[in-house]
């Protein structure tokens, strides 16, 4: 049974007095006290700076006071009590142009985070910042904010990656993606892994406060501290803001909604997934509109790019339905047709739909965690398929896409991640009906590290090509996808790598696949 918004409230301690604390490190209104800065021992600034969700008129900044951010607590060697962070937004590095100073709140109910909100910039234009906390000051970072909404860009350069277990390479590619030439990066989700890590990709043992799988709040900040030891990573977010997301790992692998993967009791099950999306908002630059409340949260949302693109960053797990038969790869199950199966909920799914009918965006762009387009895993003249992705939920896959079509969405394009591997399709009307027709195109990006070194082609992708007319290009291999949209054309440039489970990897382009302006489907 799902729980109110109320009693989940009750459930969670959620009421006033914690939000205002929370709220404190968003920027959004400023404390009475001065919650003057203690003497710190180390750097308080170890899991860098980021900033994110852009806008023409500013950005969300974000980073951690964690002088040991392996501390067993969780706590990152921060006392607790508030702390007051500075920051300062300039238009050169070395900020002798500074444009908004400000200080926000770092609380210990949030880690020491802190969330401060930007705006009155000038759009489409380049900012360097800065925090201050005592007298440590933190690495600079560059961020950038979009175009002014009438205003019709001449192009738009961005990266997206998702997947990136700590455990299965380095993070080489984040060290490439932060030398491209940059609008804006997408992290599509699996962030990190909840599950523990014995032995790094060294193959040495690590801390045994590492091992065990992530459950509750400190475990789930351990994490993110690991994670966010790699620089690479650090060097990325410094360089561009972020828009992010999740999918399945940040929690637990295929959660659907209230319904874990073991079928744990729901109310376990919430609190753990409370847990985990405080300790993620902890650790990304998101806006207060991304603060949880217990276990829920608001993380659909869109961005525009002036009039070229439109972001629509979706959530396929906080509102979908279990995943049909067992969960697991199926050639007969019915149920995944079933016309009230939903991914999105009804909720986000309005949403999404009447954004098609409001865009002026000429190219529409869908952030979405599992792939969209059909996995067909049997050459022969069956359909064996994951019920996970939207593969397990047809029906609303069709609607969305028709609804693309008959609403008239100039170009739809989704970029996707969860596979660990790199896919351009087209996305097909209905995968059922052998002539329908090519309503948009998906890319689907490979994993930083997850899976470990790969592969350019593999048995399973000659397979997959056999078995899906509407797939044009595979590969198996690590990276990232960058790509650049102008008004007459999308390119995807899949860049890889050789191996992560050695350091200094170079990266190259494998393939470069084109989506014209008014012709949906891809173009090798």
């Amino acid at each position: 049974m799902v729980a109110s918004s109320v009693s989940r409230r009750q459930m969670f301690g959620f009421g006033g007095a914690a939000a205002a604390a929370l709220m404190l490190g968003t920027g959004a209104w400023e404390a009475q006290s001065a919650f003057a800065a203690p003497t710190l021992k180390g750097d308080p600034f170890t899991l860098g700076v980021a900033s994110g969700d852009p806008a023409s008129d500013g950005f969300v900044l974000w980073t951690r006071l964690a002088p040991d951010p392996f501390a067993q607590d969780g706590m990152g060697g921060m006392p607790a009590k508030p702390v007051r962070v500075a920051y300062e937004v300039a238009l050169d590095e070395r900020f002798r142009r500074v444009v908004r100073r400000g200080s926000v709140v770092a609380s210990p109910e949030l880690a020491h985070s802190v969330h401060p909100e930007v705006h009155g910039l000038a759009p489409d234009r380049t900012y360097w910042f800065r925090f201050k906390a005592g007298s440590s000051i933190s690495p600079v970072g560059r961020t950038r904010t979009t175009p002014a909404p009438w205003h019709s860009p001449r192009e738009l350069k961005f990266a997206f990656a998702s997947c990136q277990a700590w455990q299965d390479g380095y993070f080489t590619a984040y060290h490439h993606m932060a030398q491209e030439d940059l609008d804006l990066v997408v992290h599509l989700g699996d962030y990190l892994y909840e599950s523990g890590v014995k032995t790094n990709k060294r193959g040495v043992t690590t801390d045994p406060k590492f091992h065990t799988e992530t459950l509750d709040l400190a475990r789930y900040r351990l994490q993110y501290g690991l994670y966010k030891s790699e620089a690479p990573l650090r060097e990325a977010h410094a360089n561009f803001p972020w828009i992010m997301t999740f999918d399945d790992h940040e929690v637990e692998n295929n959660w659907a909604d209230e319904t874990s993967e073991n079928n744990e009791d729901p109310k376990t099950f919430l609190l753990r997934r409370a847990a985990a999306f405080q300790a993620l908002y902890e650790h990304a630059p998101l806006r207060h509109t991304q603060l949880p409340n217990g276990p829920d949260v608001q993380m659909y949302r869109r961005l525009a790019y002036g009039r070229l693109a439109d972001f629509t960053m979706l959530d396929t797990r906080q509102y979908r339905d279990d995943q049909a038969c067992g969960d697991g790869t199926t050639g007969d199950c019915a149920d995944r047709f079933d016309q009230d199966r939903t991914l999105l909920g009804a909720g986000q799914r309005d949403w999404v739909l009447k954004g098609f009918s409001r865009s002026q965006a000429r190219w529409q762009i869908l952030g979405n965690q599992a792939p969209m387009g059909q996995t067909d895993q049997d050459p022969g003249p069956g359909t064996t398929v994951w019920t996970d992705p939207w593969d397990g939920y047809v029906a609303e896959r069709n609607r969305l896409l028709a609804e693309a079509d008959t609403r008239g969405v100039r170009n739809l394009v989704v970029i996707t991640g969860d596979r660990h591997q790199n896919y351009a399709w087209d996305l097909k009307r209905d995968y059922g009906d052998p002539g329908s027709a090519t309503v948009g195109s998906e890319f689907v990006g490979t994993s930083v590290t997850s899976g470990g070194d790969g592969a350019d082609m593999t048995a399973q992708g000659e397979t997959f090509l056999a078995a899906n007319p509407h797939m044009k290009f595979f590969n198996s291999q690590r990276g990232y996808a960058r790509v650049t949209v102008n008004r007459e054309r999308w390119t995807t440039d899949f860049r890889v790598l050789p191996f992560v489970t050695k350091p200094d990897a170079t990266i190259s382009t494998r393939a470069s696949v084109v989506v014209e302006d008014g012709t949906p489907g891809v173009q090798v």
